[in-house]
């Protein structure tokens, strides 16, 4: 560590990009639970619910073979989405949450998995597919 340099210039990338993906996901465990939680806004709700439902999806929307785009929505979207979601809730709520999402992470539970949203994504697919055939077939 360089004199009057911080602990995280210090810390290796990979370690630095492995503590952002556990905070990540701490972050979204407690979305989860603000997304049930009484006191939070309707707005903040839907876009809470959103935003989970799509990263406990087992199907990407932009599949991740796809270069560069595919994960886009994994590095991009997702933690702005959570950010944005967080900003709505008030602050007696993440803090009732993150208790929640804490407790339910120490005993180390699956993590959820949405298979609404994965049917969702499939149904996207599907129509884009179909509409890309009936282009082409109409040339």
């Amino acid at each position: 560590m360089s004199p009057g340099g911080t602990r995280a210039e210090a810390m290796p990338l990979s370690q630095r990009l492995r503590q952002w993906a556990r905070s990540l996901k701490s972050s979204l465990v407690m979305l989860w639970f603000c997304s049930r939680h009484p006191d939070t806004p309707l707005a903040a709700r839907l876009l809470a619910v959103l935003v989970v439902a799509y990263a406990f999806s087992p199907i990407d929307l932009i599949p991740d073979f796809i270069p560069v785009l595919g994960y886009v929505d994994d590095v991009l979207l997702v933690p702005l989405g959570i950010w944005l979601a967080l900003r709505l809730v008030p602050a007696a709520v993440k803090a009732d949450c993150r208790a929640q999402a804490d407790a339910w992470q120490a005993s180390k539970r699956a993590r959820p998995r949405n298979l609404w949203a994965a049917a969702a994504i499939v149904v996207v697919w599907a129509l884009l597919a179909w509409l890309g055939w009936r282009w082409w077939s109409g040339r």
